[in-house]
């Protein structure tokens, strides 16, 4: 039974994205519930359970691809969905990882590669858990928790911002994230260089944030920040390929994740950048203002 179970599951990890996945998440969409459910952590499980099943069959039928891909669509809708969870619980270890897919970009060379991702970071990550528990003996004790999943920062007529989270324990804690915001209209992926004229705003951000570190530990004396000019691990600035996306209120957030820029006990910290820092050295007004 161990064994099936076991080829079982490396045969999951093995379960490619669907180039049809668009057609079927769209067909989701656009189907009228007969009464509106209460979301959980089951009915994510279903539906993704079931995401499965419906893109194998249309892989395997042709018939049913083409039906799909019929189904009338009024107007484009943009969507995050839960596309598939694994669960295992094992020598007191757990691990939960929900990976979502982006359905409804006409640029689905962009779509298929943000789901690509997607599936590939999970499926590390989960591969990661399992060898983890493989190297542990017989009675041993794994003491871990993995749970990975995201949430939809912002998702308005402009943008749409995700962000994906890996919260670990073990012998202590830490949360890593990563995020990806998406000009909904232009339908193009957005780096931080690319929101300004030229590379100024690495310091002038930086500089801000040290600012915010400093006010924030002057007025609250549990809040330590690694900002100090004479401690060797103090932060010094940004890079290109900082954490970053634009909430709501169309503010940039700077992003960093545990241990980053402060004690584990400080977990993930954020900074709301004011815009009227940034205003000279934003290329335009669309996206931050």
């Amino acid at each position: 039974m161990e064994k099936k179970l076991k080829d079982l599951r490396e045969e999951y990890l093995k379960i490619p994205i669907p180039k049809e996945l668009n057609d079927v998440v769209q067909a989701a969409l656009n189907e009228k519930p007969r009464k509106k459910p209460r979301v959980g952590r089951n009915i994510l499980v279903t539906a993704a359970a079931a995401l499965l099943i419906v893109t194998a069959s249309v892989n395997i039928s042709p018939a049913a691809a083409k039906a799909m891909s019929d189904i009338p669509i009024v107007e484009k809708v943009i969507k995050v969905i839960t596309f598939v969870e694994w669960k295992e619980e094992a020598n007191n270890s757990s691990a939960v990882i929900k990976t979502p897919a982006i359905s409804g970009l006409e640029n689905k060379q962009l779509e298929d590669s943000l789901n690509e991702k997607y599936l590939s970071e999970s499926k590390q990550l989960y591969q990661e858990f399992t060898d983890s528990m493989s190297k542990l003996k017989e009675g041993e004790k794994g003491n871990i928790s993995v749970e990975s999943g995201y949430v939809i920062l912002t998702d308005n007529e402009t943008i749409l911002s995700v962000q994906r989270y890996t919260d670990t324990i073990s012998a202590s804690s830490s949360t890593e994230s990563q995020f990806d915001t998406v000009d909904k209209k232009n339908e193009v992926l957005l780096t931080l260089n690319s929101l300004f004229k030229d590379d100024r705003y690495l310091q002038v951000i930086s500089e801000n944030i040290k600012e915010q570190m400093k006010r924030q530990m002057a007025e609250d004396p549990e809040k330590i920040y690694w900002v100090e000019d004479d401690d060797f691990t103090a932060f010094k600035g940004i890079g290109e390929n900082q954490n970053f996306y634009i909430n709501e209120d169309g503010k940039l957030v700077i992003a960093f994740n545990s241990y980053e820029a402060a004690p584990g006990y400080m977990g993930a910290v954020e900074f709301i950048i004011p815009t009227k820092v940034l205003s000279d050295l934003l290329v335009g007004d669309q996206y931050i203002h």
